[in-house]
Order: structure tokens, then C-alpha cells, then sequence
């Protein structure tokens, strides 16, 4: 079986074409445009010419995703007129093939959790630690993600501190808002220290030290509620933060042991940049 993968993003869309075994056959990128509806559709007819084996599609996205329907509950401005758009029903009109669409993030558990790093445990929570904060949750071989507004398993969006620092989906205090890549830079920028958020990790100051034991305790809390909710076996950590884990993961796991309901594996994501294309082609599989 031959599938589509894609995965959108705000400056790009890759695409490509696997197998099941998720074999890279094809693999193109193209810069996001809107209306995106219609690149897509573009794009997507043009890879079938050439592979008219296609079977079926699968797509992950940025946005509250209402899965069964396909349809993009929400979208913030970075894909400006992606809310509402009824992806699955309009490509699946467009191709004569099956569609499958969900968020970008349970894309990325999907692909860690069936042939990456969690492939040897039933119950996996994915947390990629880029931008924003993305999560993704599987239970006992299945992917928790849809709902009636596209919300389940939206991680980045729980509080962490009730009344804290204001978030893009308008609450305060979101996970995301303290432990990704924009909150680093927050905590960098308000500390007044001179490092870039790739360096923070390995500098010997007291004060950048400081800012990573607060990160990571962060992290720690994180975690230890979300054992408590899902009870997974292992936490797989991804993103652009997880790049530089080796300066980092050892200090987390040290405030772990403070915080466990029970102990479970920690482990960094294996397919970094191509989880999102993989995973968008295991929504079909």
C-alpha cells in the first residue's frame, strides 16, 4: 500500500509519498501558501499523476482538528483561513481516495509511538517541545485525539500556573507558555542573560543554571500530573529543545524522582524533522 503523508506547517508543506512498511519513496517541500485548501489540492493531484498507485491520504496539521469529520475546528493566524476548512470531505471529493486528518503533534506520537521510540509500549504521552508545546497521547495501541471541538489531548493548552503568563489561545499559565522554545526564549529575555536558547543548556553561569533547574522542574511537574492522568509507561520528548537533552535530561529525571506516582522510561524522539509526514501516513495505516 502506497500512501501520502503530509504535513503543514507555517512556512512550509512537506509531502510524500511511503509505503507501509513507511518507506520514503517521495519526499518534497513546498512553501505554505493560502488559500492552503487549494495548494493542497494542487500539490496533492500533481504527486498522483505521478504515482497513481496512491491509496490514500493522510494529513497533519496545526489547529484544533475534529478527526472524524476531518474538518479544522481552529486555527490560529499562523494558517490564516484554515478554521473551518472541511480538509477530508474536499480532498477526498478532489482525489477519489480515503483522507485522514488530525493535529500535528498526535501525527508525531503516532509515528514515536508505532515504529520510533515508544514502539515497544501500549500506553505512550508524546510532548514536543518546539515552538509551542505539542502533546500526544496513546493508549493501549490507540490515538486519543478529535472530540466535538478537535480539544482532546491538546497538552500545551493545560494550566500550569493558574493566572500566569498569557498564552496565544487567550487563557494564562498553559503548559506551553513555560516549557517550549518560545518560552525559553521568555525566560532568557526576562533574566537578562546573553544566550541564545540553544546555548542556555551548556553555559557554566549560576544565573543560566538557574533558568534550566526552573525549566525543567517545570517539565518534572508537567510530567508527574500527566502520569497521573494517563498513567503511560513512557514519556517521549521531541522538538528543537529535545535537540540539546544530553545537557538537560539528566537534571529532569532528578527532579522526577521527587515527583513520580511511579517511575516510567523517559526517552527523546527518534524521527525529529520526519515524525509529523510519517505519522500523518500511519493515521491511514
Amino acid at each position: 500500500m502506497k500512501i501520502i503523508g503530509v504535513d503543514i506547517g507555517g512556512t512550509k508543506v512537506r509531502m510524500g509519498v511511503l509505503d507501509d512498511e513507511m518507506n520514503i519513496l517521495l519526499d518534497e517541500r513546498v512553501p505554505t501558501t493560502f488559500p492552503l485548501d487549494e495548494l493542497l489540492e494542487k500539490e496533492i493531484l500533481r504527486i498522483l499523476k505521478d504515482h497513481p498507485d496512491v491509496e490514500a491520504i493522510g494529513i497533519g496539521t496545526h489547529g484544533f482538528v475534529d478527526s472524524k469529520k476531518g474538518r479544522i475546528v481552529y486555527a490560529t493566524d499562523l494558517l490564516p483561513g484554515w478554521t473551518g476548512t472541511e480538509v477530508k470531505k474536499q480532498l477526498e471529493e478532489a482525489t477519489g481516495l480515503r483522507v485522514e486528518v488530525d493535529n500535528d503533534a498526535n501525527c508525531a506520537a503516532l509515528a514515536e509511538a508505532k515504529i520510533g521510540a515508544a514502539k515497544d509500549y501500549d500506553r505512550t504521552v508524546c510532548l514536543t517541545l518546539g515552538t509551542g508545546l505539542g502533546g500526544g497521547v496513546i493508549i493501549d495501541d490507540f490515538l486519543l485525539s478529535g472530540g466535538p471541538n478537535g480539544g482532546a489531548a491538546e497538552l500545551g493548552h493545560m494550566t500550569l500556573y493558574p493566572g500566569g503568563v498569557e498564552c496565544a489561545c487567550g487563557r494564562r499559565g498553559c503548559f506551553e507558555q513555560y516549557v517550549s522554545g518560545s518560552a525559553l526564549r521568555r525566560r532568557i529575555e526576562e533574566a537578562k542573560l546573553p544566550y541564545q536558547p540553544e546555548e542556555i543548556f551548556k553555559v557554566d553561569d549560576p544565573k543560566a543554571k538557574q533558568l534550566v533547574s526552573e525549566f525543567t522542574y517545570d517539565l518534572a511537574v508537567i510530567i508527574s500530573s500527566l502520569q497521573a492522568t494517563f498513567d503511560m509507561e513512557v514519556v517521549v520528548l521531541g522538538g528543537g529543545v529535545s535537540d540539546a537533552a544530553d545537557h538537560w535530561l539528566d537534571e529532569l529525571k532528578g527532579h522526577l524522582e521527587t515527583l513520580w506516582l511511579n517511575p516510567i522510561d523517559i526517552r527523546i524522539a527518534q524521527y525529529k524533522n520526519d515524525a509529523g509526514m510519517l505519522g500523518a501516513a500511519q493515521l491511514v495505516l
